[in-house]
């Protein structure tokens, strides 16, 4: 068991040299490879960040969905699931998704989630959850660029 854990390990860590080059094929050949030998929850996310670099972003958002299945504590599947949905003009259904992901357990980049979460919220209308959001962003990872850019371009908005 440990060696297949180490295998996959591997080939995970190769996936993402892969994808890093650029080589998205051959990221998602070893991504699957990695999961078929013990299946991950940042496999599947990694495998769905890849899938959404070639614009499958269906097919992303299923690989994130298997994702939470193998581990519902990781956040970053249910902020790349909001992300999807905002790329593909939803926001209102990316908004429990990335709530989600603000309230994972186990969770590197909650900025991330909270920004997109703003992002979310202005396409809606709803400037002042926006706000908050952008807030808690710049909160969690103070002088976060998008976040910083987003909460003065909506003040000036408003005023």
């Amino acid at each position: 068991m440990n060696e297949e854990r180490e295998k996959a390990r591997d080939l995970f860590e190769q996936a993402y040299r892969a994808q890093m080059r650029g080589e998205l094929d051959r990221a998602l050949e070893l991504y699957r490879a990695s999961i078929a030998l013990h299946p991950t929850a940042e496999a599947w996310t990694f495998l769905g960040w890849t899938l959404s670099f070639q614009g499958r972003l269906h097919e992303a958002i299923e690989a994130c969905r298997k994702a939470i299945e193998v581990d519902p504590t990781l956040g970053n599947p249910y902020n790349d699931i909001g992300a999807y949905l905002l790329e593909t003009g939803q926001p209102a259904d990316a908004v429990p998704w990335l709530l989600k992901a603000t309230e994972a357990a186990r969770y590197a980049s909650y900025h991330f989630a909270w920004t997109n979460l703003g992002r979310a919220y202005e396409r809606l209308g709803r400037w002042e959850d926006a706000l908050k959001a952008y807030g808690k962003a710049l909160e969690v990872e103070r002088g976060y660029d998008p976040a910083l850019t987003a909460l003065r371009a909506l003040q000036a908005r408003m005023n």
